[in-house]
């Protein structure tokens, strides 16, 4: 399969794969995202924010290779 067939992982998928965060937590993650922020914000920065993650599992998740 060529690299841009590849699906994109959206954020929250990637954090349930690898076990830092859930399923509800993504949700609640999903619905402030929507509700308070319109889309301004980002979903890591949320997610720490909330306390579900901390920075340093936002930062790996994105230097994965």
């Amino acid at each position: 399969m060529a690299e841009e067939d590849k699906l994109v992982e959206k954020v929250g998928e990637g954090l349930i794969r690898i076990g830092a965060m859930t399923k509800g937590q993504v949700k609640k993650v999903l619905q402030k995202q929507r509700e308070k922020h319109g889309y301004d914000k980002l979903f890591g920065e949320i997610a720490v924010e909330l306390e579900f993650v901390d920075e340093a599992t936002i930062e790996s998740f994105f230097d994965k290779p």
